[in-house]
């Protein structure tokens, strides 16, 4: 069986110092054989000079956002890869893409996962996000765009941090624990990252190690629940889902929330098909990234899933999970519903089915497909 080929994401806002993360990357040998899809962004480009010197296999797009040529362009550019890849013109093991400073993550998660052709050859491994350690706070402030891409990072690079002062970072930490809490960050020195910190990130694979998957949902410590133990399907007075039809009004800099929640037994496949079906109906599109890995009764193994917005891709089974560890954890990650709204909609998955219900069963056509 041939594996899909595995494709990082760098983002990051303008000047965050994205070009000299993957220079360094490029001239990195323990890295391996990567082939790297730049962007430039109006006249106002990359320094692509200085990639082309670092390696040979680079391709460069047209210019553009990528968000706004990724349904054309980026499909193009990976497709060209992978047919010189299979005629053995540029053999490579991975694929980075880095994406303009004021690109949003999603749409690229979303061509990658079904476009027909893609989907089967690649699949991402995960979004790394570059975040100016001196401008960052005020960055994050004023532009929507920064927060988003903080917000559905994976990793969270931290550059120029020997030029910021210890209370300039102090602040910006504490803007990042709002965004993203469980995003891991790396401090690079000079812009250089060890590519081992970058690369084999996502969870979505049957070999996973249990270990690997927990470091990857890194789900921050959950409120205290107020519906625990909550049994029957009758939703409490404030319902905790349909109540999420309004969007929530927030500050500009004060959009995006993260939740999490634990549970300790096997959820019915009813309600978690409930909770999960209803909450993307209702708010698909603002929900910017949902991940966890999750028990369902009578299912002898637990899953890995993980979407953005709307697209999810096929949960996949932990094969090698231990036996006993039934624990269950969801983290969700919006724009414009309080954090208190998710929490509640989470707690759904305290609920258990009257005596008599039909659970269901779990497979992957019960998650939204594209």
């Amino acid at each position: 069986m041939t594996h899909p080929i595995p494709v990082t994401l760098l983002t990051g806002f303008l000047g965050a110092g994205k070009t000299t993360i993957l220079n360094h990357l490029l001239h990195d040998p323990s890295a391996g054989r990567v082939a790297v899809v730049v962007n430039e962004f109006g006249e106002a480009g990359l320094d692509h000079d200085l990639i082309e010197e670092a390696a040979e296999d680079v391709v460069l797009m047209p210019a553009g956002c990528i968000c706004c040529t990724i349904r054309g362009d980026l499909t193009r550019t990976l497709i060209s890869l992978l047919a010189r890849r299979t005629r053995g013109e540029l053999p490579f093991d991975r694929v980075v893409i880095e994406a303009t400073g004021l690109a949003d993550p999603g749409p690229i998660h979303h061509t990658l996962l079904v476009d027909r052709v893609l989907a089967p050859n690649f699949a991402l491994d995960g979004i790394v996000t570059a975040v100016d350690a001196v401008l960052g706070t005020s960055t994050l402030q004023r532009h929507e765009e920064a927060q988003t891409q903080v917000a559905m990072a994976d990793r969270i690079v931290l550059t120029k941090c020997d030029l910021a002062d210890n209370a300039t970072i102090k602040a910006l930490a504490a803007r990042l624990d709002q965004l993203n809490p469980g995003a891991r960050r790396i401090t690079a020195n000079k812009g250089a990252v060890p590519s081992g910190e970058l690369f084999g990130i996502g969870a979505l694979r049957r070999s996973i190690e249990p270990d690997h998957a927990l470091n990857w949902l890194a789900a921050p410590a959950p409120a205290a629940d107020p519906l625990a133990g909550l049994s029957g399907m009758t939703l409490p007075k404030k319902d905790p889902i349909l109540d999420l039809a309004a969007p929530s009004h927030h500050a500009s800099d004060d959009r995006i929330a993260t939740a999490s929640i634990t549970i300790d037994e096997p959820i019915p496949a009813q309600v978690f098909d409930f909770w999960l079906d209803t909450l993307i109906s209702l708010r698909g599109p603002d929900i910017l990234r949902m991940k966890g890995i999750v028990h369902i009764e009578d299912v002898p193994k637990p899953f890995v899933f993980h979407g953005v917005q709307h697209i999810f891709e096929p949960p996949v089974p932990l094969e090698s999970w231990p036996d006993g560890n039934l624990t269950s954890r969801v983290v969700v990650i919006a724009r414009d519903i309080s954090k208190a709204d998710l929490e509640e909609s989470l707690s759904v998955l305290h609920m258990r089915p009257k005596q008599g219900d039909d659970a269901g069963g779990l497979s992957e056509h019960s998650l939204p497909t594209p």
